[in-house]
């Protein structure tokens, strides 16, 4: 078997965009990863909606359909 193809396994830091932070293992490269959603404010785990507009879609949805 080939020897040292793995990737380098480290810890880092996550900061989601909402202020928690966390620490976790990854292969990625870096010591810090930015998220813009974590389970601290995701309204899966929250309970609570939270609308996220990207580029006008729900404006346009509701001029197509006139609601």
């Amino acid at each position: 078997m080939n020897e040292n193809i793995q990737p380098n396994y480290h810890d880092v830091k996550v900061v989601c965009a909402c202020g928690a932070s966390f620490v976790c293992g990854t292969t990625k490269e870096g010591d810090v990863i930015k998220v813009e959603v974590c389970s601290k404010c995701h309204p899966y785990y929250t309970g609570k909606q939270k609308l996220v507009d990207t580029g006008g879609r729900v404006d346009k949805f509701k001029k197509r359909y006139s609601l």
